[in-house]
């Protein structure tokens, strides 16, 4: 085991803030060494000329139940997908209400097993074949780094979905959790964007903090920012504007865009923040001209 002394807690680390990555000629850090298969699937989720990706996240019913905004998938969902780059559902979702049609980079909810109503962190990993069977574009499991009881588990529905991703060529998505007694700051969202990395997340989704230039620096493939709860227009947009600005490849938006008062208006303007480089001030003025 390593020495943890002088590892943890050294405040002098060199995290080469400004410095690009080095000898990376495909367009998403990280993958220059993967198949064929894999980087088509990740060119399905980060848009090629920009390298950044805008997921629309609805895949909260599998723990939450209908949960506001979210009532009927098939009116307040699907309408919002023309605008997203990529998806991130559950199977159940996207069997019942997606149309094939749309033909997104589709981000499928990989882990299960738990509700609102009991641990949230004791997830079981669903059947490789049938993502395959979906045409997953990835495969997205939940790791929950610093708790006691599910910590191994949750890393091991993580190495059990590389493994089986590594296969069939389909990328894997780490998805840090939080909790009630987690500190929401760099140093546990970079342990545990780089724990996710490390044993084999081809994508990690976490949280936005100060700091945040350090964690992506960390981690050698690309973050994605989770929107998180609901958020006034003005202010989501600007957690976009600073994930981007700190090096984050995307954001997987969900409550600040379905729950926003004019849905198709703010993940336009998330978008354009994303994509074109608008400032917060940009977007929301966007926002109002699309809500008109």
């Amino acid at each position: 085991m390593a020495d943890m002394d002088g590892i943890l807690e050294n405040k002098d680390k060199d995290y080469g803030i400004g410095i690009p990555v080095a000898n990376q000629n495909y367009f998403v850090k990280g993958a220059d060494n993967l198949d064929w298969g894999m980087k088509d699937r990740l060119s399905r989720i980060f848009r090629p000329g920009t390298g950044r990706t805008v997921m629309l996240a609805f895949d909260h019913g599998y723990i939450m139940g209908p949960t506001s905004g979210l009532e009927r998938l098939d009116l307040n969902i699907v309408p919002l997908i023309q605008y997203a780059d990529s998806l991130m559902c559950t199977r159940g979702s996207l069997r019942s209400v997606v149309p094939p049609t749309y033909n997104k980079g589709i981000c499928l909810r990989y882990s299960a097993g738990s509700s609102i109503l009991t641990d949230l962190n004791n997830e079981c990993v669903l059947d490789p074949v049938d993502a395959v069977r979906v045409n997953a574009s990835a495969m997205a499991v939940m790791v929950a780094m610093g708790n006691d009881k599910f910590e191994a588990k949750t890393i091991e529905n993580l190495v059990r979905t590389a493994d089986a991703g590594y296969k069939y060529g389909i990328p894997t998505m780490g998805v840090t959790a939080v909790g009630k007694d987690m500190a929401r700051d760099s140093k546990y969202f970079g342990l545990a964007s780089r724990v996710c990395a490390e044993n084999g997340a081809n994508i990690v989704k976490t949280y936005y903090c100060d700091g945040f230039a350090k964690v992506v620096n960390a981690c050698p493939v690309p973050i994605v920012i989770a929107g998180g709860k609901k958020l006034e227009e003005k202010e989501a947009l600007e957690l976009c504007y600073k994930a981007i600005n700190d090096g984050a490849m995307g954001v997987d938006m969900g409550r600040n865009v379905f729950q926003s008062e004019n849905p198709a208006a703010m993940i336009q303007a998330v978008s354009a923040v994303v994509h074109e480089g608008l400032t917060p001030e940009q977007g929301f003025e966007m926002y109002k001209d699309l809500s008109k």
